[in-house]
């Protein structure tokens, strides 16, 4: 897999503001949001207006808060619902950057689905902003498993998603449906299907505060035999192409544009998290020059803190194989107070510390739901320093994964200043769960 940014796919923002209101589908409380165009390389990111201090979340997988028929995203005490059918048009026109101002819990339920998105996306316009967009390519096929639904994400030129689904109930039975993610596919065959429910359910989830909104307009009911009295499809299939909406919207929490087919059974706001999650840590090299990881991405998958988190950045990354991280020195690093005063020498155990930190990324790429993991290093052995690091030196960490079976693993480091090497270690490490 790989993360590119091609010269001819430039990021894109709305061309101009614009607002929806209605009431929520969950809590059934009226409810504005305002969408304005941001700057390159801000992301999509909601901001609660109506809280004190007006708390921003970042649309990424990274938080989530809740998968229980419907995908919540929060921030401390802040939380935003509802969002996969307004993420799923913004995927399919290619906006890159917006901020959402939402003035409740939740985003309107408008009629249930991502039409009236699209009408207004194309109504507003897009702009074309400088730097190019993140592209996340899949080059190998994987699976994931979550629960019920099983995901198999495979190599596409574009964007392709596929679903299945088969609930015994006459009304849907089982349905499979196929749509490219761009524009005029999307907002003709996808965005119009409406969010569904069977009657039986009600009690429930009004018992857990959900469907409070829901009605006739904006959902679609299927009784014990049948569809509600009155109700009209708009497709023959419109319950999975619904289904592949919630998962294009979820999909859309990787935080990059995808090149990949994604086909789903039996697809779940779970399991729709799962894959993002694995997406989004998957870690390749960009172009020439550029990060794979930066700072805010190492914080995370790796627990360290300071004064304790050695490393800066990612430069290239080969799963399951190798990695090549950065640190820069200073004469800030809270060790040379003690190490040694007058004579700051970096302690050769925080450089094999650093090492590992570097082997900890590599093999924290191996497994789902990082943030739930720590790496345990088990064993150095031939460790050797041929020369001291002082302030101003930058340190090449090169890792090269050896072996792997289940979750225990032997890597191979060595450390360079300037193209020569300063340290090197063999290294075996297990990942644990916290």
């Amino acid at each position: 897999m790989s993360v590119s940014r091609p010269d001819h796919l430039p990021q894109c923002t709305l061309a101009g503001e614009m607002s929806a209101e209605g009431p929520g589908l969950h809590t059934g409380r009226p409810v504005r949001v305002t969408l304005r165009p941001a700057v390159p390389d801000r992301g999509l990111v909601f901001r609660r207006v109506d809280l004190e201090g007006e708390p921003e979340i970042a649309a990424t997988v990274d938080h989530v808060a809740g998968t229980f028929w419907e995908t919540v995203l929060g921030e401390g005490e802040a939380r935003v619902g509802m969002i996969e059918h307004l993420l799923a048009p913004l995927v399919a026109y290619g906006i890159d950057n917006l901020d959402i101002l939402l003035e409740g819990p939740e985003l309107p339920a408008l009629d249930g689905s991502g039409r009236e998105w699209c009408t207004r996306i194309a109504e507003t316009g897009i702009e074309v902003q400088d730097g190019n967009a993140r592209v996340l390519e899949v080059r190998e096929p994987f699976t994931v498993r979550a629960g019920d639904s099983l995901y198999t994400v495979a190599p596409h030129a574009g964007y392709r998603v596929t679903a299945s689904i088969d609930f015994d109930h006459p009304a849907i039975g089982r349905q499979s449906a196929t749509v490219d993610v761009e524009p005029e596919s999307f907002c003709r065959e996808v965005a119009p299907a409406r969010t569904f429910g069977l009657e039986s359910w009600k009690e429930m989830l009004h018992s857990r505060g959900l469907a409070l909104g829901a009605t006739y307009e904006n959902t679609i009911v299927a009784t014990e035999d049948g569809l509600a009295p009155g109700t009209e499809l708009r497709f023959r299939d419109e319950f999975v192409r619904h289904k592949i909406l919630d998962l294009i919207g979820d999909l859309a929490l990787v935080g990059s544009r995808l090149n990949a087919h994604v086909i789903a059974e039996r697809p779940s706001h779970r399991g729709n998290v799962a894959v993002a999650r694995r997406l989004r840590k998957l870690l390749a090299r960009p172009e020439a020059g550029g990060a794979v990881l930066d700072i805010n991405g190492i914080l995370e998958y790796i627990p360290h803190r300071y004064p304790f988190l050695l490393i800066d950045r990612v430069l290239e990354f080969e799963g399951g194989k190798r990695i090549l991280g950065l640190k820069n020195v200073t004469i800030n690093e809270p060790f040379f107070q003690g190490h040694f005063p007058g004579h700051p020498i970096m302690p050769g155990v925080l450089i094999v510390e650093a090492m590992a930190q570097a082997g900890g990324l590599l093999l924290m790429n191996e497994f789902d739901d990082p943030q739930s993991k720590v790496v345990y290093f088990m064993s150095l052995d031939d460790v050797k320093f041929r020369r001291p690091v002082m302030p101003g030196d930058q340190l090449l960490f090169e890792l090269e994964m050896l072996q792997l079976r289940g979750r225990t693993c032997k890597m191979r480091g060595e450390t360079r200043v300037d193209g020569e090497v300063v340290a090197e270690a063999s290294m075996m490490a297990r990942v644990v769960d916290k």
